[in-house]
This record gives C-alpha cells, sequence and structure tokens, in this order.
C-alpha cells in the first residue's frame, strides 16, 4: 500500500534538494567568471528550471538521482580546468553540506519530542511527526544525491574531474560516449537489483559467501545504499558528540 504522507514529504525533499544542488553548480560557475547558467535563466532555485523527469523520479524511488545538467562555458574561465571542476564539485558538496546540518536538526527535533510532554494525539504532534519524517527523508535524500554525483561516469558531476586528471584527448574521448554511459548507468540502477537476485538464486554463488558478495556489484542501487547509510552513521556519531544532542 503507497504511503502518500511519505510520498509527498519525498517529493518535496527532491524538489527542494534538486534545485539547490543546480543553483549551486550556477552560483560557483557565475562567481569563477562564466554567466552561462545566469543567461539561461539557471541561477535560480525555481525546480522547474532544473528537473530531469527521469532523474527526478530515481530520486523519489532510489533517494539517487539527477537533475538536468547547469549550462557551463569554461572558456570564460580563468583557470578552465580547476574552475570547472570546483564548479562540478559545488552541487556534490551542497548536499553534502545540507545532509549534515539536517542530521542535526533532525537528532535535535527528535530528542526535543522524546522529552517533551506533548499529548500523541494532538496537532502538536502531527505537525512535529512530520518535520521529523521529512528531515530524515531530506538528509537521507542529500546524501543520496551528493554520494550519486560523485560517481566518476558521465553525465555525473564526478566525470568533470577526470578533466583535471587525464588529458585533453582521453576526456574528451570518454565525455562523446556520454549519452550512451548515462543510458547504461540508468539501466545498471533500475534492473542491477534483478540482476543481483537472479544470480544469486544460481546454486554455486548462493553458497559461496565471497561470490554471493561479489555479485552484489550488479546492483547500484544497494552499493549506494551501503555508502549512504555509512556517511549518515558517520553525520550521526559526529552530532551525537555534543550533550544536547543526546537522550
Amino acid at each position: 500500500m503507497i504511503d502518500f504522507r511519505t510520498l509527498i514529504l519525498t517529493a518535496m525533499a527532491v524538489l527542494i534538494t534538486l534545485s539547490i544542488h543546480e543553483y549551486s553548480h550556477a552560483y560557483a560557475a557565475y562567481k569563477l567568471g562564466d554567466d552561462t547558467a545566469k543567461n539561461l535563466g539557471r541561477l535560480s532555485l525555481n525546480p522547474i528550471k532544473h528537473l530531469d523527469p527521469i532523474g527526478a523520479l530515481c530520486m523519489l524511488f532510489f533517494h539517487v538521482g539527477w537533475a538536468k545538467p547547469v549550462p557551463i562555458n569554461s572558456r570564460n574561465f580563468k583557470n578552465p580546468k580547476r574552475d570547472f571542476a570546483l564548479s562540478a564539485l559545488a552541487g556534490p558538496l551542497s548536499n553534502l553540506i545540507l545532509a549534515f546540518f539536517s542530521m542535526g536538526l533532525y537528532l535535535f527535533s527528535l530528542v526535543a519530542l522524546t522529552k517533551a510532554n506533548i499529548d500523541a494525539e494532538s496537532l502538536g504532534f502531527s505537525v512535529a511527526q512530520n518535520l521529523l519524517i521529512f528531515l530524515y527523508i531530506f538528509q537521507s535524500v542529500n546524501v543520496g544525491l551528493g554520494v550519486f554525483n560523485l560517481l566518476p561516469i558521465p553525465p555525473f558531476d564526478g566525470s568533470r574531474l577526470l578533466n583535471v586528471i587525464f588529458p585533453p584527448k582521453i576526456y574528451f574521448g570518454i565525455m562523446k560516449y556520454e549519452r550512451y554511459i548515462y543510458y547504461g548507468v540508468l539501466g545498471w540502477l533500475l534492473l542491477g537489483d534483478y540482476v543481483a537476485i537472479a544470480l544469486r538464486s544460481v546454486p554455486f554463488i548462493a553458497t559461496s559467501s565471497i561470490l554471493y558478495n561479489i555479485v552484489g556489484i550488479f546492483s547500484l542501487s544497494d552499493m549506494l545504499s551501503i555508502a549512504i547509510a555509512w556517511i549518515s552513521g558517520l553525520m550521526l556519531d559526529f552530532w551525537q558528540l555534543f550533550p544536547i544532542f543526546q537522550f
């Protein structure tokens, strides 16, 4: 059965997260000397200007995805390689920062609600509960978007860092296949779970712990879930170092 409350709160989190992610790209590029995104109306927090339908749906259901890339003209930068990489990093970095502080706010709100004497049937309790659910989802979505876009695979932000590492001939040789790689990653995300399940049903794989775990590479969503859980755990551990965030 569909939980419409969670679906609505997730959709809200996705819209805010994607908008800030793309705005951060555009703002970083603008401050570094490229006004291409600004001139095309992408220096905006309006989610409609940034949405990629498929990427937004993946965010909604998998908590990992992407938005419509912000156009950047690296020829407008003083140091094209460095500034292009910084502009690319701005999006994922903004999401990880948002995730870090939303985790703190979630934990603080959870502690406050636990210690407060609020009637579980009251409107105040219902509002507080919805806020907690939203903050939890918002934190997870931001970590997911940040981690996913740091993958060094076109067309994600991490691939832009390859321009710093590889010579132009190799970099542009990879990037000319960007669209095909995009569909490959999309297929990996959507179908990888089924491939992993099918392979793990094979007897000699199911009985070998090593092969069973190796087959997990076919499930991109599983690997990303592990990364998201690990990073979220580190953020939670940090905030719990302070007495105010302890139960």
